[in-house]
């Protein structure tokens, strides 16, 4: 009886024991990538019936924590999904494009082709913006990419780039600090799709931002600090670059005031696709992982019309959030102003008092129902950023992406925007640069720079078209101006032509009713070493009077040994110069924005800077 029991002990035991092992967990790592062998970015892979996930980075790699025997399902948007048991602690996946849906099909101006050529072809950009017919909303939604749907609606604001202009004639140039960075996310959409950008797409400003950049901290206790740097111009030897940083104050996202957030997401029919609603979830998800019991959330909806979807609740209980979040369904149309008046509502009756009060608006901008023109959704977001409550503008989706609008509204409003295109994105956004994002340490941020002509003969700001300001409202406090989060950096150039070097400003005909200048007597110049001035006029956020810093900047200051900071700055606004085809692009090439980038790489803990190089090796090829 004895002999019989130990028996079923060690049997037990054993049992056990293999459980456990076949139990015990893994790391597993690999490379997703496509049939020419190129790495995916931004491909799900999920522990299939979990929540268990990761999404593949900058380089097609990913790694999950899981266990022998489970099933990972690998996926992307415009491939087949694929399913494959663990094995082994390192998979590569290779997916394919999703060819199963019609076998042939009519393209207005392609007449019919099988779906196989269709698709591989738009992998490639070639028919991006050609309307399929004959194809159901439902069915196209489910199974076609984006961007082999029907034509292109995206709508950009139209500007002219900054010309050179004289420092004897116009010395100031003011301007709104700009923190956006959803240009450069929504260019590197389109020429991952195989497409040249959209010229009024391109701001150069947004894409230089777009990257952070190692400025030293603020010091005696004011939350910004002012840095420059001087360098001979790449694309034109015989000119200067000037580069001005700004950083604010870090804060360590555990020691943040409470946040009051409004989730104010779009649920129209025009959200339907998985790059919309369903990637906005997983968006808000990430969000909500990252928040304290200390911080509240609420979600309004809106689509015919705006709703409550969810009371304002402490992020402890992430569960009820979560829940609400997933029971969000597309369908409708967009009655955004109304959203928006609704979500401020709610925000101010929960308001924080010295805390961080922020609605997050999550849309593709597409609004058409009540206040729908950038006009009207100007005048409405400019009376409600005298609330106190701050604006995060998501961007989501292609091909009906209405980025003017959302411009209007981050722009208009204290404000920020930026633009997710996969998940990846998301996490960059909503957790690694969190208070940045969200948590905002001076608002109205303006600079001003004063040109010395005894050294400057003209000069021009590189980006920053939509945030010019005139000269006085520069002191003016109740002009609006840009946020800075809590350790942002931000970044302008200005291109000088030095005293002694023709400048391209143009010529006009002498005046008819004032004297010809040639009998004017010439301005005198104060005897000064400086080259400009720097003034940067900043508010507290919960203050309305401004203040001043100044920082000089010499004339001998031109660095030979230029920082790797500046070397990629310089070579992200010259790739932003030749996909604008700027007029002042002289000598720049994308050959030569690659070899300048790869001066400024070593600072790339997220690959960020590498994932640019890609890019312009890319649109080099495009271009030919």
């Amino acid at each position: 009886m004895k002999t019989t029991m130990q028996r079923i002990v060690m049997i037990l035991f054993m049992t056990g024991f293999i459980f456990v092992a076949r139990a015990q967990q893994m790391e597993v790592n690999g490379t997703v990538y496509d049939e020419q062998k190129q790495p995916i970015v931004g491909a799900t892979i999920q522990e299939k019936g979990t929540n268990n996930g990761t999404v593949s980075d900058v380089n097609g790699k990913y790694r999950i924590t899981t266990e022998k025997g489970k099933m990972l399902v690998f996926s992307y948007i415009g491939y087949q999904t694929k399913e494959i048991e663990v094995k082994n602690t390192r998979l590569n996946v290779e997916l394919k494009p999703d060819v199963t849906v019609l076998e042939e099909i009519a393209i207005v101006g392609y007449g019919t082709q099988k779906k196989t050529a269709i698709v591989g072809a738009a992998m490639q950009g070639r028919i991006a913006g050609v309307m399929i017919r004959g194809v159901s909303p439902q069915y196209e939604r489910a199974y076609f990419p984006p961007f082999v749907r029907e034509a292109d609606t995206e709508e950009y604001e139209t500007f002219k780039e900054n010309r050179f202009l004289s420092a004897v004639k116009q010395p100031l140039s003011t301007f709104s600090l700009d923190v956006d960075a959803a240009s450069y996310g929504n260019i590197r959409r389109m020429i991952n799709q195989g497409q040249m950008p959209q010229k009024d797409a391109v701001r150069v400003e947004e894409m230089i931002n777009y990257f952070t950049y190692n400025y030293p901290q603020p010091t005696d206790g004011y939350p910004v600090r002012i840095i420059t740097e001087t360098a001979v111009c790449p694309w034109a030897k015989k000119h200067q670059i000037v580069r001005i940083g700004v950083k604010a104050k870090e804060i360590p996202s555990e020691t943040l005031p409470a946040s009051n957030f409004v989730f104010l997401l779009d649920v129209s029919g025009s959200m339907m696709d998985q790059n919309k609603l369903p990637l906005v979830k997983s968006s808000m998800k990430l969000l909500l992982n990252n928040l304290r019991p200390k911080d509240r959330v609420a979600i309004v909806t809106y689509a015919g019309a705006a709703g409550e979807a969810l009371p304002s609740t402490s992020a402890s209980d992430k569960q009820k959030i979560t829940d609400a979040l997933e029971n969000l369904q597309a369908g409708g149309s967009t009655a955004g102003g109304a959203g928006i008046e609704l979500a401020y509502k709610i925000a101010e009756k929960n308001f924080v008092k010295g805390g961080n009060n922020r609605v997050i608006l999550c849309t593709d901008g597409d609004f058409n129902v009540g206040v729908s023109s950038t006009e009207g959704l100007e005048s409405l977001i400019e009376a409600k950023r005298k609330t106190g409550i701050f604006l995060t503008v998501l961007g989501y989706g292609m091909g009906n992406y209405k980025d003017n609008k959302l411009q209007t509204l981050a722009q208009k409003g204290n404000g920020n925007h930026a633009y997710i295109d996969n998940l990846q994105e998301a996490n960059k956004i909503l957790v690694n640069e969190f208070g940045s994002t969200m948590y905002a340490v001076a608002k109205d941020v303006k600079l001003q720079v004063e040109f010395n002509p005894a050294f400057v003969n003209a000069y021009r700001l590189i980006g920053y078209e939509t945030r010019l300001l005139n000269d006085e409202d520069f002191n003016d406090d109740t002009k609006d101006a840009g946020e800075l989060g809590a350790g942002h950096t931000v970044t302008a150039l200005y291109e000088i032509v030095p005293v002694g070097v023709d400048a391209p400003v143009g010529k006009v005909d002498a005046l008819k009713y004032q004297q010809s200048k040639t009998n004017v007597v010439p301005p005198k110049f104060i005897n000064s070493n400086e080259l400009l001035t720097v003034k940067l006029r900043y508010k507290k956020p919960n203050e309305d009077v401004s203040k001043k810093l100044e920082v000089p900047v010499l004339a001998n200051k031109v660095n030979l040994n230029v920082s790797q900071d500046f070397h990629f700055v310089m070579a992200v606004a010259m790739f932003g110069q030749l996909l604008r085809g700027s007029d002042f692009k002289g000598d720049a090439t994308y050959s030569s924005v690659v070899n300048l980038a790869r001066k400024g790489i070593d600072n790339d803990p997220n690959g960020y800077r590498r994932e640019f190089i890609r890019l312009a090796e890319a649109v080099e090829q495009l271009s030919k």
